[in-house]
């Protein structure tokens, strides 16, 4: 911001510059061609006035001495030629007395009478110069005339020193507006920046340098003065949050666990027409304290502010199918790992464990006996060696779901209708909240054959930044409080 500040007071500056000196150096080179023009212009004709007198009072002899005279007090080169157009004298003796110049254009002119003037390349003078040719004249009677070449030079140089001059002042100019401006960028753009920093830190969880309330304009006085009274406000409410979270995973586990306890000890008293209801009231209850165990781990991996960090997905796939297989093994069903080595991928601490956990264990709840659980991890993009992205699927070959049940298999408590398990459709939802944290993104699809393919899209850890750049404070914590892999749902 306090370049494009910066850039557009100079450019407004160089455009007042541009139409101010442009124009002044123009209209002032323009007055001083035209003033020379002028003065030489006179000053030929004056000196053809003089020798015209003095070729009238055949005094030619002092022709010579006059001419001389006028070439070196103008610095000029002048030419005299009689009335038939030969040279009666040359100021710098490059043409010889009685050549014959009348057919040359401006001579012939002012044999006739008529004066002309203009500028030419003369090789006499080296340069650039303007000739005035005049006619010495007394009424009709044409008795000599007269060219006089002045260089231009000394104009030309004048002139460029303008231009020099005028350049100078518009970088002085601008140098000074430089300064200037940039002080003034930097003031108004100080509150801004202190806004952003207060933004990152709100976003990490804690503002410990809160933007100042007494710099910068009235403008953004204000507004710094309203963020640091909303970021208090979420603070509070944030912090508040986080005590419930806490104080509710404690105060909600104890009294779950003794009703629990009280139901089961109710058995030996019990008619045995009751057992069915008693094992459903156990059943519900333990059911509703992990739909809480679930609820408090979703809250604070929301609240929590997390750090991805490079993981290694051909360790963690490896690992979590090794502790897997024996348990699925008593269901009758096998788990295989497919694909490439993928190497690293950015993921939030132990996040990859609890995806793979919650997948699995959803996928073995409605796989049936016999059938194969996949773990086929596959590289997206042009070139496999920087993947734009990595694809892990965990596909089962069990009943699958609707276009409609795939959307809305991530809403939290949603359950199919023909659901059978135990599940408190928690599971996908805490997936979706972990992959999102670590940049990924989690999609179900229908599997070839029949079946579901859950598909986590992660972000390969070698070509690319972290994803976010929130610390994790509670990454340990969340994992502590998610529910166990075997007791999540759909």
């Amino acid at each position: 911001m306090t370049r494009r500040l910066l850039l557009s007071y100079l450019s407004l500056i160089l455009l007042v510059l541009l139409c101010l000196e442009v124009p002044f150096g123009y209209v002032y080179a323009r007055g001083e061609t035209s003033r020379f023009g002028n003065s030489g212009q006179q000053g030929a004709v004056m000196l053809a006035e003089v020798l015209e007198e003095k070729v009238e009072e055949e005094a030619a002899s002092d022709v010579p001495q006059v001419v001389a005279g006028f070439a070196r007090r103008t610095s000029s080169h002048v030419i005299v030629v009689d009335s038939t157009g030969k040279v009666l004298t040359d100021s710098r003796n490059t043409v010889a007395t009685g050549t014959d110049l009348s057919g040359e254009p401006d001579i012939a002119s002012a044999l006739g009478n008529r004066s002309t003037t203009g500028t030419r390349q003369d090789p006499v003078l080296g340069g650039e110069a303007f000739v005035a040719t005049m006619p010495g004249s007394s009424g009709t009677t044409v008795r000599c005339a007269v060219r006089v070449t002045y260089p231009l030079g000394g104009l030309t140089e004048k002139i460029r020193d303008t231009w020099l001059v005028l350049a100078a002042v518009g970088v002085g100019v601008l140098a000074t507006v430089t300064v200037i401006a940039f002080a003034l960028s930097r003031w108004i753009t100080r509150p801004v920046r202190a806004l952003e920093r207060a933004t990152t830190q709100l976003a990490n969880g804690d503002i410990k340098d809160p933007p100042a309330t007494d710099l910068g304009p009235p403008e953004l006085r204000q507004l710094a003065s309203s963020f640091t009274h909303t970021a208090s406000r979420l603070q509070h409410l944030l912090r508040a949050q986080e005590a419930f979270a806490s104080e509710a995973s404690h105060q909600l586990k104890t009294p779950l666990t003794s009703l629990r306890l009280r139901l089961e000890n109710f058995e030996p008293y019990l008619d045995p027409r009751a057992q069915g209801s008693l094992d459903e009231a156990v059943g519900e209850v333990e059911r509703l304290g992990r739909m809480v165990h679930g609820l408090l781990a979703l809250a604070r991996l929301e609240n929590s502010a997390t750090t991805p960090e490079p993981t290694d997905l051909d360790t963690v796939v490896a690992d979590r199918a090794a502790m897997w297989t024996a348990f699925a093994a008593e269901h009758l069903v096998d788990i295989a790992v497919s694909g490439p080595s993928i190497g690293r991928v950015w993921a939030i601490p132990g996040a990859l464990e609890q995806i793979i956990d919650n997948l699995l264990s959803n996928a073995l709840r409605i796989s049936p006996p016999g059938s194969v659980i996949t773990l086929a991890k596959t590289p997206v993009g042009e070139d496999p060696r920087a993947p734009a992205h990595v694809a892990l699927h965990v596909i089962d070959q069990g009943p699958g779901m609707s276009e409609g049940e795939r959307q809305r298999a991530f809403d939290r408590f949603w359950r199919a209708a023909d659901a059978y398990h135990d599940g408190t459709g928690l599971g996908l939802p805490i997936v979706q909240q972990l992959t999102r944290a670590g940049g990924g993104d989690v999609a179900l699809d229908a599997a070839p054959g029949g079946g579901l393919d859950a598909v986590v899209r992660l972000q390969p850890a070698d070509t690319r930044r972290p994803p976010t750049a929130r610390r994790s404070r509670t990454g340990a914590r969340a994992r502590h409080d998610a529910a166990p892999p075997a007791r999540m749902g759909w």
